[in-house]
C-alpha cells in the first residue's frame, strides 16, 4: 500500500511538470509520464486493464471532432465518457505522440488553436487531456489518494505542534533557569526540561509521562509555576497524539 501511495503521487506529481513545463519540454515530461506507468505496478495493470479490448481508432473518429459551418472548419477533442475508455484514449494518444505517430505541434494546431500561440494552445491541451488523465486517476485510487492527504495533514499539525512545543520548552528553560530556588532544585528541574526535549524528540512516550508527571510535581513543591506551564503541557499532550 505504501509503495503504491508513493507511485501514485510520483504519477500526479509527474502530470503536474508536465502541464507546467515549457513546450518545448513536453514531449521529454510525456515520456517521464509513461515511464513512470510503466514502473508502477499498480498503474501499469490498471492501464492494461482498460486498452485490452480498447479500439482505439474508433475513438479517435468519435474524439478527435471536426465541424463545418458552411464557412469555417473546426476542430476540437471531446474525451470518452466512462473512465475506463477517457484512460485508455489518452494513454494510447500519449503514446502515439512520444512514438511521433502523430507530431504534438501539429496536433495543437489542429484540436487546440486558441489564440494562435502554441503557449495558449499547450495549456487549453493540459486542461482538457492532462487535467483529464489527473482526474481519472484520482477517481481510481480515490482511497490510496485520502491516505495521502490525511498523512500530509498529519504531518503538517505535527510540525506546528513541534515549533510551538520547541519556543515553550526554551520558554520554561529560561524561566527556570532565573526563578529563585535553590541551585539544586533548579539543577533537577532544567535536567527535566532536557530530557523531555530529547524523548520528545525521539517518541519515547512512556518516558515524556514519566517525565511530565516529574516535573509537574516539581513546579508545585518549589512554587515556581511558570505562566507558560499550562500551555507546555498541552503541546506536549497533543504532540504525543501525532507520535
Amino acid at each position: 500500500m505504501s509503495d503504491t501511495k508513493e507511485q501514485i503521487l510520483s504519477f500526479l506529481d509527474k502530470c503536474e511538470e508536465l502541464k507546467s513545463c515549457k513546450f518545448i519540454m513536453a514531449t521529454t515530461k510525456i515520456k517521464d509520464l509513461l515511464k513512470c506507468i510503466v514502473n508502477c505496478p499498480d498503474l501499469y495493470r490498471l492501464f492494461e486493464a482498460v486498452t485490452k479490448d480498447f479500439n482505439y481508432l474508433a475513438a479517435k473518429s468519435k474524439c478527435l471532432v471536426t465541424v463545418n459551418d458552411g464557412i469555417f472548419t473546426r476542430n476540437y477533442v471531446v474525451l470518452p465518457d466512462t473512465v475506463g475508455q477517457r484512460l485508455a484514449f489518452i494513454f494510447c494518444l500519449l503514446v502515439e505522440f512520444d512514438k511521433d505517430n502523430i507530431n504534438l505541434n501539429d496536433f495543437l494546431r489542429q484540436y487546440f488553436p486558441e489564440d494562435g500561440s502554441y503557449f495558449a494552445s499547450y495549456q487549453a491541451f493540459c486542461n482538457t487531456i492532462v487535467k483529464g488523465l489527473q482526474d481519472c486517476i484520482s477517481q481510481v485510487f480515490r482511497e490510496e489518494i485520502a491516505i495521502i492527504e490525511q498523512e500530509v495533514e498529519k504531518n503538517s499539525r505535527a510540525g506546528e505542534i513541534s515549533s510551538a512545543l520547541s519556543v515553550a520548552l526554551s520558554q520554561e528553560t529560561d524561566f527556570i533557569t532565573n526563578c529563585k530556588i535553590a541551585d539544586e532544585e533548579k539543577e533537577n528541574g532544567l535536567k527535566m526540561l532536557t530530557a523531555l526535549a530529547k524523548n520528545l524528540k525521539s517518541g519515547s512516550i512512556d518516558n515524556i509521562d514519566a517525565l511530565l508527571c516529574g516535573y509537574s510535581y516539581f513546579v508545585l513543591n518549589n512554587k515556581c509555576v511558570s505562566e507558560g506551564v499550562a500551555e507546555l503541557i498541552e503541546l506536549i499532550e497533543a504532540y504525543e497524539k501525532t507520535l
